[in-house]
């Protein structure tokens, strides 16, 4: 045997090594489609990622999804395609992550790339966190993404609509993986649990059922964190008796205080607040609370909860509940002057209350219906009775002739138009049915029909 021959194996081993030495989620990759858990809508028989691989053509594109929902391991294998053979490979994957790399790394892949594609070799440029990129790092991948240089595939939590640029994404075809199910997360486990080449099986834990749904619920959706947490509760089950399962209380003890889903800028942070107002809106207080708690709980700002909560009450509640304003703005105040945890409490009643008062948007409305005409006829004449007359001069011009005080008129009311001639009658606010609205559109259509005929109203005569 050569000298050299102990470095040799040594080298060969060094993989291994480091793959015994990684985190479970790492280790328990699936090699193939087939052994992917979830995302059938993606990478089932006829989807689009399982024809894309099978056709062993593969656009640039990218991958948005929860964290642990598969991201990373759907990229490794739309790279690897249908089976590259017992010859050199033809594909080489570079995985970066824009969290750390630059313009300068993404050029060194670029310039290998570029000579590596004459001898048939194609790079799959896999950038992680593609939205941490800014739009000028996003812009010098273009020219490489356009002339074929590189595949790029870009993998983020963030919608790409908001976070990439146009012309980047244009370029991309988008895929949208979903949360992971409680079934698929525990079918997860289970394999992690029982696979003795790769996962803990040699360990010879088991796990009861209260232990696997414990596992779903603090994995929350997320595949690596279900597994992390199964690593974590297996290495404190070790410590104890071997001859007992792994039970729901390691699982409790490893995992900690749960952490939610939440951002205070970006997507499930504008999915989370429109799901409070859209619960308000739909008369659930059951929901709104829910809603109001997901986000208190997740550390979000209560004063910003409360600034939505006083444009719902102008907005969906308006003149049905005229006291739904003043409680929603009671609400804010209380948040601003005592903060948290206490200010989640008139938070709570502003919620319940917007919730069940009786919902109208009507004023909301007839303000746009009014901003469309201003939009569209532009800046009217104000009419001569209706301006103001500070001066001799402007008397003189007219200004304010004719003006007639409603509270000096007979029954507090006077017929005479405020509005512009050109626009004739519009009926921008109309009142619904509901609560308080319900008499005050009487009072207004009543107010109408004698300024539609003011000759023949009995107030003037």
């Amino acid at each position: 045997m050569p000298a050299d021959e102990p470095l040799d194996l040594f080298e060969r081993e060094r993989p291994r090594a480091r793959a015994l030495q990684a985190p479970l989620a790492d280790r328990m990759r699936p090699r193939s489609l087939e052994d992917v858990l979830g995302q059938a809508h993606l990478v089932g028989p006829g989807a689009p990622l399982r024809t894309l691989v099978e056709s062993g053509s593969l656009p640039s594109l990218v991958l948005w999804g929860p964290p642990g929902s598969g991201k990373t391991t759907l990229a490794r294998l739309l790279a690897a395609g249908p089976g590259q053979g017992s010859g050199p490979p033809r594909v080489r994957f570079v995985p970066l992550s824009a969290v750390l790399a630059g313009v300068k790394d993404v050029r060194a892949v670029v310039e290998r790339a570029a000579r590596e594609q004459a001898a048939g070799v194609r790079t799959v440029l896999f950038l992680d966190e593609i939205h941490r990129f800014h739009r000028g790092q996003q812009d010098a991948l273009l020219p490489h993404v356009e002339h074929g240089t590189v595949t790029l595939i870009g993998a983020t939590t963030e919608n790409p609509c908001f976070e990439l640029a146009p012309p980047l994404l244009s370029r991309c075809r988008v895929f949208v993986l979903r949360r992971l199910d409680a079934e698929t997360l525990a079918a997860l486990v289970r394999r992690a649990a029982t696979d003795a080449e790769r996962g803990l099986g040699a360990s010879g834990v088991r796990l009861d059922e209260e232990a696997v749904a414990a596992l779903v619920d603090a994995a929350d959706g997320d595949a690596r964190r279900a597994l992390g947490l199964l690593e974590s509760a297996v290495s404190l089950w070790q410590r104890g008796p071997r001859d007992v399962p792994l039970a729901a209380a390691l699982v409790g003890e490893a995992s900690g205080q749960r952490v939610l889903v939440h951002d205070r800028d970006r997507e499930e942070h504008y999915n989370v607040i429109s799901a409070l107002i859209k619960s308000l809106r739909a008369s659930d207080p059951d929901a709104g609370l829910y809603w109001l708690a997901r986000l208190l709980e997740a550390g979000e700002d209560p004063c910003f909860v409360a600034r939505r909560l006083v444009v719902f009450a102008a907005e969906d509640v308006g003149n049905a509940e005229p006291q739904a304003l003043s409680l929603a703005t009671a609400a804010h105040l209380a948040a601003e002057r005592i903060g948290m945890p206490e200010a989640r409490i008139p938070l709570a009643q502003a919620v319940a209350f917007l919730a069940c008062a009786p919902k109208s948007n009507a004023a909301y409305a007839g303000l746009e219906r009014a901003r469309r005409d201003v939009r569209d006829r532009g800046s009217l004449p104000v009419p001569l009775h209706l301006r103001n007359a500070p001066t001799p001069l402007l008397r003189e011009l007219g200004y304010g002739r004719g003006y007639r005080d409603p509270h000096h008129e007979p029954g507090g009311f006077v017929a005479d138009p405020n509005l512009p001639p050109e626009l004739g009658t519009p009926h921008y606010y109309e009142p619904g049915e509901a609560g308080a609205e319900r008499s005050i559109r009487e009072r207004l259509s009543a107010w109408r029909a004698r300024r539609a005929a003011p000759g023949e109203d009995p107030e003037r005569s």
